[in-house]
């Protein structure tokens, strides 16, 4: 069974800064906090931009409960409508398939960013899909407030949304 989870939302910000950050493994840790915490282990340091391959990281919901092991596999697929597109077509123990396609594009004077997610983890789906849902509307709130503090990442962590 696979289910799929998709949420969007306006950025007041120009898509090649948007594009920029999305690239960063920095935005990941910001726009999870503090719900799920992302530590690497292979390679043992994330570097400053993704770069296609896998990356072994050590999950813990707010920093406290192991989540255990998933590894993220990034890539950008081409797309033919103008959208830049980032790919995690991750999995760990519990979950089979965790496809993630991000989306930017431009919208107006600002930016459209989707997280779509098809998920597959056996009977746990379901549950896991509706705690998808909650967990990409915290990014998306995450990602807005950070935009609000013009990227400026400590700015938009004490602003909190």
């Amino acid at each position: 069974m696979i289910r799929t989870v998709s949420l969007d939302t306006y950025l007041d910000a120009r898509p090649g800064q948007v594009w920029d950050e999305v690239n960063r493994p920095r935005l990941l840790r910001f726009v999870a906090h503090p719900l799920i915490r992302f530590d690497p282990v292979d390679p043992a340091v994330f570097p400053d931009c993704w770069q296609d391959r896998d990356y072994l990281v050590a999950m813990s919901w707010r920093g406290i409960l192991p989540l255990g092991r998933q590894t993220i596999r990034i890539s950008r697929p081409p797309s033919r409508d103008g959208r830049r597109l980032l790919l995690d077509d991750g999995q760990s123990a519990m979950i089979r398939r965790w496809h993630h396609v991000v989306s930017v594009e431009a919208e107006g004077a600002g930016t459209r960013y989707r997280d779509r997610i098809e998920i597959e983890a056996g009977l746990l789906t379901p549950l896991i899909a509706f705690w998808a849902r909650h967990f990409y509307a915290h990014r998306q709130r995450r990602w807005r407030s950070l935009v609000r503090a013009g990227f400026d990442y400590d700015r938009a962590e004490s602003a909190r949304p």
